[in-house]
């Protein structure tokens, strides 16, 4: 699916806090939940944004349409995302700021490997570090020109739980139906990642562990019916999430 929104922007704020008026930002991700935190982080700093949720979707859009900010996220459904930045890195005309990101630090040398300007590391929830991370990389009058206002950019942002819920709705699809190996291993580091800008330590240590598993090709039936049943867990306990 490929969601494509235009953020509204609120036209009486004071240029410093709209830094990225003006610019688009197409984020390539996975989950609702960082999509949605995404969202909020644009729609604060003034930029419209659209969104991907697989390579196939994000290179269907560029075919059509030229981003301002490109985010990806590197673990996909359909492929790795740093096969995509290395693409747009390599494109002319080239996307003025590419971005990648991820819940592991470790991922940032291959990101910048790839063609990127910059990484940003999950959660991304800051809103000055979001901004930083743009406007670092985008034309020099623009940042002079729009810098930020820091007493307007304390506050992390707080995505909507049920677009959490919707995560784990998409993760227990995966977890009951398919035998898929890949699609394992997809769904174990995608619920680290989510579980980890959550701040649901549980689920995020469970979903790494059974990822590690499957990593040293060791017996993952036990590891993944207990991340599954935590899954079924926060799908039951919706009332406590909202």
């Amino acid at each position: 699916m490929d969601d494509s929104n235009a953020c509204a922007v609120n036209l009486t704020a004071a240029p410093g806090q709209l830094p990225l008026l003006g610019l688009t930002v197409l984020v390539v991700e996975d989950s609702r939940f960082a999509s949605d935190a995404m969202r909020m982080l644009c729609l604060r700093s003034g930029a419209r944004i659209r969104r991907a949720d697989r390579l196939a979707a994000a290179r269907r859009h560029l075919k059509t349409y030229r981003p301002s900010v490109l985010v990806v996220d590197l673990g996909l459904p359909d492929g790795s995302g740093l096969d995509l930045i290395a693409e747009a890195a390599a494109a002319v005309p080239r996307i003025r700021v590419i971005l990648g990101t991820s819940g592991d630090p470790a991922a940032e040398a291959a990101v910048m490997a790839a063609g990127a300007d910059g990484f940003l590391p999950k959660p991304v929830t800051s809103l000055h570090r979001f901004q930083e991370a743009i406007l670092a990389h985008a034309a020099p009058g623009r940042v002079a020109a729009a810098a930020p206002d820091r007493t307007h950019i304390d506050n992390p942002v707080e995505p909507d739980p049920l677009a959490y819920l919707d995560d784990m709705l998409q993760a227990a699809e995966i977890l009951c139906e398919s035998t898929d190996e890949v699609m394992l291993d997809y769904v174990a580091q995608f619920l680290a990642g989510v579980a980890r800008i959550a701040d649901d330590a549980a689920l995020a240590e469970a979903a790494s562990e059974l990822a590690r598993i499957r990593a040293s090709g060791g017996p993952a039936a036990s590891g993944t019916a207990r991340v599954a049943g935590l899954v079924q867990e926060r799908l039951r306990d919706r009332g406590s999430m909202l």
